[in-house]
């Protein structure tokens, strides 16, 4: 039971990711990703005239047991196989933290950051609310999410997904080292 609450080895977990590509492929030619399934929720909740939600949602019904597994693996990661030990990162990378307020790793996120008395703050609405929109904007304007073009559409060599991917990390490394330490100073 102990292999459960601690980190899995890249070798373990990538492959085992990995092998879903095939295994939706082979199964019902099925692609993987989690950015659709929000969709699928709005065309089954949202009875209207949008047309963007007028699709046969009911043949994505997978999906939507794919996202509600996502959420009770989460639930059942972070409450019964929770990892008793603080998120392991590098001197350097506590040390720059440390320089912006950020100083309690305990949890898997930045309490200092991410807690609802955060939100009330204009540097916690521009990471939380404005970071959200943006994010799920990308991921709607580039057809999908991280794990839909990284995992799916490279295996598959798709060069949108080999752009797409490429788009999301620069983007992530141009956040964390230029954008970040001002909205942290704010």
């Amino acid at each position: 039971m102990n292999f459960l609450t601690q980190p899995w080895p890249w070798y373990v977990s990538g492959p085992l990711i990995g092998l879903m590509v095939p295994l939706l492929l082979l199964l019902d030619n099925k692609a993987f990703g989690i950015s659709s399934s929000l969709r699928h929720i709005c065309a089954a909740c949202i009875p209207g005239k949008v047309e963007f939600f007028k699709y046969d949602w009911k043949k994505e019904k997978w999906n939507l047991m794919f996202v509600i597994g996502v959420v009770i693996g989460g639930v059942l990661a972070g409450i019964v196989f929770r990892n008793p030990d603080p998120v392991r990162i590098s001197d350097k990378t506590n040390a720059m933290l440390q320089t912006m307020g950020i100083k309690d790793f305990s949890g898997l996120v930045p309490v200092e950051i991410f807690n609802f008395k955060s939100l009330l703050t204009l540097r916690g609405f521009i990471m939380l609310i404005v970071g959200g929109f943006f994010v799920g904007f990308g991921t709607r304007y580039a057809g999908g999410c991280t794990s839909g073009h990284a995992i799916m559409g490279l295996s598959n060599l798709q060069l949108p997904s080999l752009i797409a991917t490429c788009c999301f990390f620069g983007g992530g490394l141009f956040i964390s080292w230029l954008v970040l330490p001002y909205v942290m100073a704010l």
